[in-house]
């Protein structure tokens, strides 16, 4: 009997001592929360509402526009962004051939071994391999871009709100601010080597416009590369690269809807069938 007290007894000082732990970390945290001086919120805009053929429930890849958005990383965004978790191979579902993705992928230099000498040497790559970064490393990618490492972009559109719109209505949104917000905010004013961007929450960010001029990329396919097809091309191409599966988790997910409605309504039947013969109690 006096064991179980005892047990019972600790059990009571251990949970009384979680509570106490619990409730000190909210009061130290709501504390926090009131006192932390927060910074001016600056009127950023929400990103434009772009229609894609992936949208929606019935929604499927518009295999040219991720070729284009591949031409426009490869030809611009590739200087100062990898993809480090694309694989070359990964192109052959937007409509590569074989043949294409081999020559693709030999095009480019990727870090190797030579089998001679064990050093570190560079080799062209091999579908297999995935997309070399511009930079050999951190610091040489800040001495580059003004202090400022550039993201890598294989889950860009995954990591922000609206990702596939935010990253099209940045690339064409870079312009300089208006009189009437430089008087509201003066802290909006950019400052040396930042680029306005109302896309952007500081308003302000240091990569300088990439997609600058019309006709920057030549598409394949004759299309106009304005800098809005350039914008929404590389969008969707680099949401493709974010979630390659989302089309077919899409179409997976239809049949596993109907399945589960004749389910449960197969159930609701078999339960009818099985209690018919009792009766309520009055």
């Amino acid at each position: 009997m006096i064991k179980l007290l005892s047990v019972r007894l600790v059990a009571i000082i251990v949970g009384i001592g979680f509570a106490v732990a619990a409730l000190w970390a909210f009061a130290v945290g709501a504390y926090n929360a009131a006192t932390e001086e927060v910074a001016p919120h600056l009127p950023y805009e929400k990103p434009r509402d772009i229609a894609y053929s992936f949208d929606g429930p019935f929604g499927k890849w518009d295999h040219a526009q991720l070729q284009r958005g591949l031409k426009v990383y490869d030809e611009v965004c590739s200087a100062c962004h990898s993809l480090k978790y694309v694989a070359f191979r990964d192109l052959a579902q937007l409509g590569y051939s074989e043949g294409q993705v081999k020559a693709y992928a030999a095009a480019k230099q990727v870090p190797g071994i030579d089998p001679n000498t064990g050093e570190a040497t560079m080799r062209p790559g091999l579908p297999t391999d995935y997309f070399p970064s511009p930079y050999p490393n951190a610091v040489a990618a800040a001495a580059a871009n003004n202090n400022a490492i550039p993201p890598d972009l294989s889950l860009m559109t995954k990591a922000r709100g609206d990702g596939t719109n935010y990253v099209a209505s940045l690339l064409m949104g870079y312009q300089e601010p208006s009189a009437e917000l430089l008087e509201e905010h003066p802290e909006a004013a950019p400052g040396p080597g930042l680029y306005h961007n109302p896309y952007f929450p500081n308003l302000n960010l240091a990569m300088a416009p990439p997609l600058s001029t019309a006709g920057q990329v030549t598409y394949d396919d004759g299309t106009e590369a304005t800098i809005e097809q350039m914008s929404e091309d590389v969008a969707a191409f680099l949401t493709w690269t974010a979630e390659p599966t989302m089309v077919k988790r899409k179409q997976t997910g239809w049949p596993v809807l109907i399945f589960l409605l004749f389910a449960t309504i197969l159930a609701y039947l078999s339960k009818k069938q099985i209690w018919a013969a009792v009766k309520p109690k009055k």
